[in-house]
């Protein structure tokens, strides 16, 4: 493909993205499929010039005079962010071949304008009402945070302690020509450059389970949950399963990495015992060795979808976890009411803390969601809170960066739930899943049971944490 084609191939990728609610990864990758005469190098171009204009949106949909269409957004993006000049654009807008047609008259007079003074909300690409929540939160940092949330995200891996160690597979990923570093916070974190991008999941340590992809800010809520051997532990809103794997981690012990399953030894898995009313479904995974000390790890969800995706990275850890299909109502585990140990509550939200990794998010999110959400996340809370025994712990976390998803939700949470008492961050630590230089940080920057992640302050994807213990 020549330069001027593949920007005619961003623009109508950038369109298809703006016309459904597909991730933009997974509009790119339909291209390429549907476009075979793309050679690798085109693919990642296209994919990069994407990229590259949806971080940049908020920006360059001002500069283009309010318009959205992926052509306009393209020309913004060798305008002012490629810093091209007038001639050097027009040359890639000949109408010649695949290339895109030419400039218009009023095109060529947005570049020939300039960006002029935009407001800082505007120029840090976010939604009006983010960046006032940004503002709010933090202060005369947000505009870093902003950068933050529409800036590039590493690689992340998580080392599965119960059949390795950090060690070993960074000698592992750097003979398979990689440059894995350690995470600053979490013990059993390795982190990847973007550039290029690696392909974990060919690897023979991510199929064999060694390895698995989670950004550290997943990593580091799931150790201050502080699940451990012998308790009964439910991750109440397991999703795609990432912290559930890093709890069962953190409920083995160095017994269980010998009776990790051989290769292949691994059956078919199906639900049992379903509720016609609020239609729970539950398994174990078969082959994976029991935790100890009697522990039980339950993971729900109320999609078995969702669930579904979680076996395989079960399987691959070796480790067990009960699956169960709850209700919408939270029904299906109510045999477990006042005797769970430890609660996690990795509520659904907007994910605005993983925005690096897909910045088309933020355009797709609308004020009166967040509201959708805090409302939902009270009534989860509720739910899960009835789990807890006495003396036992309520984790809620979130992929957010809005402050109607966090602190006002766990403060409406607190003002209606008196046997539920805060702990501190600052107790939960001496975590050995977490780095000397992580008790430091976090000791500094939680708020007394609430702490927050993000790009700009951490170095994660935006996540937060708030801690409960029931008194009675």
């Amino acid at each position: 493909m020549t330069p001027a084609a593949r920007l005619a191939a961003a623009a109508s990728v950038l369109d298809s993205i703006a016309q459904g609610r597909a991730p933009a990864e997974v509009v790119i990758k339909a291209w390429g499929a549907a476009n075979r005469y793309a050679g690798s190098k085109d693919r990642r171009a296209v994919a990069e010039r994407v990229y590259q204009v949806l971080r940049a949106r908020g920006r360059l949909v001002a500069a283009m005079g309010g318009r959205e269409d992926g052509r306009a957004l393209v020309v913004g993006a060798l305008a002012f962010l490629d810093k091209l000049s007038l001639e050097e654009i027009e040359a890639l807008h000949s109408g010649e071949g695949y290339g895109p047609r030419p400039l218009s008259k009023q095109e060529r007079a947005r570049i020939a304008a300039g960006e002029g003074d935009q407001p800082v909300s505007t120029a840090a690409s976010l939604p009006e009402f983010v960046a006032e929540d940004l503002k709010a939160t933090f202060g005369d940092r947000w505009g870093e945070e902003a950068q933050g949330l529409m800036g590039r995200a590493p690689v992340d891996l998580r080392v599965n302690g119960a059949v390795t160690t950090v060690e070993a597979v960074a000698a592992e990923l750097r003979g398979a020509g990689l440059s894995p570093e350690p995470t600053p916070w979490s013990a059993w974190g390795l982190r990847l450059p973007s550039e290029p991008a690696p392909n974990v999941q060919a690897l023979e340590a991510f199929r064999d389970g060694r390895i698995e992809i989670q950004d550290e800010g997943s990593q580091i809520v799931s150790w201050l949950a502080g699940a451990a051997p012998g308790m009964t532990v439910i991750d109440y809103c397991a999703g795609g399963g990432g912290k559930t794997v890093a709890l069962a981690q953190m409920m083995m012990d160095e017994t269980t990495a010998a009776s990790r399953p051989a290769e292949g030894a691994r059956s078919s898995w199906s639900p049992v015992g379903a509720d016609a009313d609020e239609a729970p479904a539950r398994a174990s995974v078969p082959g994976a060795p029991p935790l100890p000390a009697g522990g039980r790890l339950i993971a729900c969800d109320v999609v078995q979808k969702r669930l579904d995706n979680i076996r395989p990275r079960l399987e691959r850890a070796g480790v067990a976890a009960d699956l169960r299909l709850i209700g919408q109502n939270g029904g299906g585990v109510e045999e477990f009411n006042g005797k769970a140990d430890l609660v996690f509550v990795d509520a659904p939200c907007t994910g605005s803390g993983a925005w690096r990794r897909r910045p088309e998010d933020a355009w797709r999110l609308k004020a009166d969601e967040v509201e959708r959400l805090h409302a939902l996340q009270l009534r989860i809370l509720a739910q899960a809170a009835q789990l807890v025994k006495p003396g036992g712990r309520l984790v809620y976390v979130t992929c957010s960066i809005l402050s109607r998803e966090n602190e006002a939700t766990a403060a409406a949470f607190e003002a209606a739930s008196p046997a539920f008492r805060p702990l501190p961050i600052r107790r939960v630590l001496l975590n050995p899943a977490l780095t000397d230089a992580a008790r430091d940080r976090f000791a500094d920057l939680a708020d007394g049971h609430r702490l927050r992640l993000s790009p700009a302050s951490t170095h994660t994807d935006g996540f937060f944490a708030a801690l409960y213990e029931r008194t009675s």
